[in-house]
C-alpha cells in the first residue's frame, strides 16, 4: 500500500467516522449498541456483533498517531469507509430514524447519520 492509497483511505475514513473516540466508546457501552448487528449465522456468534467489534477497533485507530498506523489499521479503515457508504446508501426508515436499528448499526461503525 503506497502513501497515496493510505491518504485516500484516511480521507474516506475521516469523512465516514463522525463520532469522537469518547463518544463512540460511550455508545458502544449502551444496550442499544449491543442489540444491533450481525452476530453470525446462528444469530449469536461470539455474542458481539461485527459492527460492535469494528467500533472498538475504530476507537483504537482514532487514538493512534498517524505515523503509528499499520497496514492492518488501513485495511480496517478502508472497510469502515465502505461499510458506512453502503449502509447510508440503503437509507433509513421513513419515520423514527432517531431510534432505528439502521442508525444504531451505523453508530457502531462510528457514524451518526443524524449529525
Amino acid at each position: 500500500m503506497n502513501d497515496d492509497e493510505k491518504a485516500e483511505i484516511a480521507k474516506n475514513f475521516d469523512q465516514a467516522v463522525n463520532m469522537a473516540p469518547a463518544e463512540l466508546e460511550k455508545w458502544l457501552d449502551s444496550d442499544d449498541s449491543k442489540a444491533v448487528g450481525w452476530k453470525g449465522d446462528d444469530g449469536h456468534g461470539s455474542g458481539e456483533s461485527v459492527g460492535h467489534k469494528a467500533g472498538a477497533r475504530i476507537v483504537e485507530i482514532k487514538r493512534k498517531k498517524k505515523a503509528d498506523l499499520t497496514d492492518a489499521d488501513y485495511a480496517h479503515m478502508k472497510k469502515v469507509g465502505a461499510y458506512v457508504a453502503r449502509h447510508k446508501a440503503q437509507g433509513g426508515p421513513k419515520d423514527d430514524k432517531d431510534h432505528s436499528a439502521w442508525r444504531y448499526s451505523l453508530m457502531n461503525w462510528g457514524h451518526d447519520p443524524l449529525k
